[in-house]
């Protein structure tokens, strides 16, 4: 199948795919939308809510519509790195057999895992990285493709252990999840509260999603949209050259070199399931947000005057 033809599919089955999860998944359009990407894209994602926001079930949604195995770890302040990794337990034949754990699944739900300490949250964000673990000295390769998508509740930050910001520099997007309108809200309640449970159907298998990856990777990009994405995550740094007095009073650090691989590379997704062959600078500008909120650090005087990360980005867009 020549390119064009597997960039007209996406965009096709990409349709498909939002319309099964919209079955269960009321609104959050957003949210969906820049799940798939990374997913896409071959990156992970923190998504942040209030609880009963349904971010476990667009997790689980998401897997099953992808066709995808599907694991939830409850991260908690007791959860060791053993939990997730596996451990070596002795059988019968007094010989070592390695238990793999819940980490060995396509999709891995990390559920509040700013309530685990950082022994535990290492372990997480190495098999991020590697898309490997390694056990008593033994290396083990994880299935693909792999994502985390991990889960953090904005509000109860009590008895919590924040993620600091070179490991959130791991998470592809930063997604906010918003609470459901009015008409959303009467919809959910409507469908949770009877019996009626409707199934949704599988549009992707694993193999596939693979070769929607190295699509993405394929797609051309204009010097300029590079130049574009360059620009603008320099542009987030303190006392760079083209920095704004507005960032230089409000920004305690900018975004790193990967902010800008990740923009180009969820512009290239973007442009591809909008059935583009191209990205152009719409692109990045449409997928900014998510990627730069959680690598730019505000300053105390930005706190104080209540001026938020995402109004930083929009003044630079």
């Amino acid at each position: 199948m020549s390119d064009v033809a597997a960039i007209e599919q996406l965009v096709e089955k990409t349709n498909l795919l939002k319309k099964e999860i919209s079955k269960v998944i009321v609104g959050q359009a957003d949210a969906v939308n820049f799940v798939l990407l990374s997913v896409f894209c071959g990156g992970h994602s923190l998504l942040i809510g209030v609880p009963g926001l349904a971010k476990t079930l667009l997790v689980h949604t998401v897997s099953d519509a992808l066709g995808l195995n599907f694991k939830r770890i409850q991260f908690t302040p007791d959860l060791m790195p053993s939990d997730i990794l596996g451990s070596e337990i002795l059988d019968e034949n007094r010989k070592f057999t390695f238990i793999k754990g819940p980490i060995f699944s396509n999709i891995i739900l990390a559920d509040e895992i700013n309530r685990t300490p950082p022994k535990t949250q290492a372990a997480l964000l190495e098999a991020m990285q590697e898309r490997s673990v390694t056990v008593a000295g033994h290396h083990y390769k994880l299935d693909l493709p792999f994502y985390v998508l991990a889960t953090q509740n904005p509000i109860e930050q009590e008895g919590t252990y924040p993620l600091p910001e070179a490991q959130l520099d791991r998470f592809m997007f930063s997604i906010n999840l918003e609470y459901p309108s009015f008409k959303e809200e009467v919809e959910v309640v409507k469908n949770t509260t009877s019996n009626d449970f409707e199934k949704v159907n599988s549009v992707f298998t694993g193999t596939e999603i693979i070769e929607i990856q190295h699509l993405i990777r394929k797609i051309p990009v204009a010097d300029n949209v590079v130049e574009y994405a360059v620009s603008l995550v320099s542009k987030t740094r303190p006392n760079a050259e083209n920095t704004t007095d507005f960032i230089n009073n409000y920004i305690d650090w900018g975004a790193g070199p990967r902010a800008s691989q990740n923009l180009i590379l969820a512009a290239k997704a973007h442009a591809a399931i909008n059935g583009k062959f191209s990205p152009d600078i719409e692109d990045v500008k449409a997928v900014a947000i998510p990627i730069l909120s959680h690598r730019v650090v505000k300053n105390y005087k930005a706190e104080a005057e209540g001026i938020t990360i995402a109004e930083i980005i929009k003044s630079l867009l």
